[in-house]
């Protein structure tokens, strides 16, 4: 079974060292785990709850998505799109807004703390607090549940969060479920119901005063600083006052934990062992700027290149928002119908008696990826996701594109030759069904089921 994952990206703020050794870096080299199908997704309507400038949102979404890409993120390999670019979103989120409990939300950490606060100061209890901040909750289920993700790593103060998602989705199913089944005739549930996904591994960096990194400490050193700002910066970072000569641990030193998060195993044990041999502070720390910049220089060209073309992050975006579309257009269109939103013409049949319409089946598709050799590849797929056909790779998408057109046009023909055995046709191989007759049958039918769909 494939898993869906779905991390939101706020953006707010400029990413630091932190942002990418602990949140970037491992999304990035998760999402390549095979069995995964991943969404990022820049969450811009929750950046309005936190800035009024719209500048800064526009600026912030802007680097936030060059950050990701720059630092590897495959927009051939993931969805990745903007939060605002979905409609659905937004419906959903009045939907889900419909069944949550007020009490729901008087829990939520973020408003309680907001409370806490005037409280403390002795105003109203609400002074300053937004419905935005208020319902805040609902709009990230949405953004959750219009992609039925299975899971969501999220750090332990965002548990809360998943588990109201939680709440609210089994609300609406109980509410719905069987309305949704009779208006779409599928089985099962409406919404899937996320489970809460903890890295215990991930790294927290120190900033410039050993405390965590964060912006709300301002002792962050941003992630594409130039080299001479990178330099004062770790340069400025508070150590003790062992002189040079003087041993020196290495467990709470900022200096070593952000070495280690940028070097290797062999690295790392090498900085250590100069730790205890007493490595002057200030020749730790010119160690440390020479192995940040050899990490970040690459990835700072490629996110120059990135702020420098909008357009080109725009279209991808753009791509992003429409495979997006796949998932949470259909989605939306059975939960109204489930709730007495669709059209009159549906409401008609439905009160009238008559059968309903046998659901349409579900069709084979192509699908179109990259892999990291760098090679476009598709493969057919049958209802259930089982790969019936798998190509063995072409060097652009238009090309793997142009295969899938002639297998479309000529997939009986060309399927003819796969039955006597020439597998290596256009460069496609019959995938886990195995090059025998069962599985040659399979793709026959799949082929003819798309050319009957699309001549009918």
């Amino acid at each position: 079974m494939t898993v869906r994952v779905l991390t939101g990206i706020t953006t707010t703020g400029t990413p630091h060292l932190g942002n990418y050794a602990g949140a970037i870096r491992p999304a990035i080299a998760a999402s390549r785990a095979p069995g995964t199908e991943s969404f990022f997704f820049l969450a811009d309507y929750h950046a309005l709850i936190k800035a009024d400038d719209p500048q800064r949102v526009a600026r912030s979404r802007l680097e936030i998505a060059a950050t990701w890409l720059a630092c590897g993120l495959d927009p051939q390999k993931v969805v990745f799109y903007r939060q605002s670019d979905i409609p659905e979103i937004p419906q959903l989120t009045w939907l889900l807004t419909c069944v949550t409990a007020k009490g729901l939300l008087n829990r939520a950490h973020a408003y309680k703390a907001a409370v806490d606060k005037n409280n403390e100061a002795g105003e109203d209890p609400d002074a300053g607090v937004t419905a935005g901040l208020y319902m805040y909750p609902v709009l990230m289920a949405a953004d959750i549940l219009a992609f039925g993700a299975h899971r969501v790593p999220v750090g332990r103060d965002q548990i809360q969060h998943i588990e109201m998602a939680r709440d609210i989705g089994q609300r609406f199913n109980h509410l719905y479920g069987e309305a949704w089944r009779q208006a779409t005739g599928q089985s099962g549930e409406p919404l899937v119901l996320p489970e809460v996904q903890i890295d215990e591994n991930v790294a927290t960096l120190p900033g410039l005063d050993g405390r965590k990194m964060s912006k709300s400490y301002d002792n962050t050193i941003p992630l594409f600083a130039p080299p001479a700002e990178l330099k004062r910066l770790v340069m400025s970072i508070v150590t003790d006052s062992r002189a040079p000569g003087e041993p020196k641990n290495t467990e709470g030193s900022a200096v070593f934990q952000l070495y280690q998060a940028f070097a290797t195993p062999e690295q790392a044990e090498e900085m250590r062992h100069a730790f205890a041999e007493g490595i002057g502070w200030g020749d730790a720390k010119q160690r440390l700027v020479l192995r940040i910049e050899e990490a970040v220089a690459p990835l700072r060209e490629q996110y120059a290149q990135l702020i420098a073309r909008p357009a080109q992050l725009e279209e991808i975006l753009q791509e992003g928002a429409r495979k997006a579309r796949e998932t949470t257009v259909p989605l939306l269109d059975g939960l109204q119908r489930a709730v007495g939103l669709g059209g009159f013409q549906a409401a008609a049949a439905a009160g009238s008696g008559k059968p309903k319409k046998k659901p349409a089946a579900r069709l084979p598709q192509f699908k179109q990826y990259r892999e990291a050799d760098g090679r476009f590849h598709f493969k057919l797929v049958d209802a259930d996701g089982r790969v019936l056909l798998q190509g063995d790779g072409s060097e652009s998408p238009r090309e793997a594109g142009e295969r899938i057109a002639r297998l479309r046009r000529e997939g009986i023909n060309a399927l003819h030759a796969l039955e006597q055995g020439a597998v290596g046709l256009m460069g496609e191989r019959v995938g886990t069904l195995g090059a025998d007759v069962a599985g040659v049958d399979a793709v026959v039918e799949a082929l003819r089921q798309l050319a009957e769909a699309e001549a009918g």
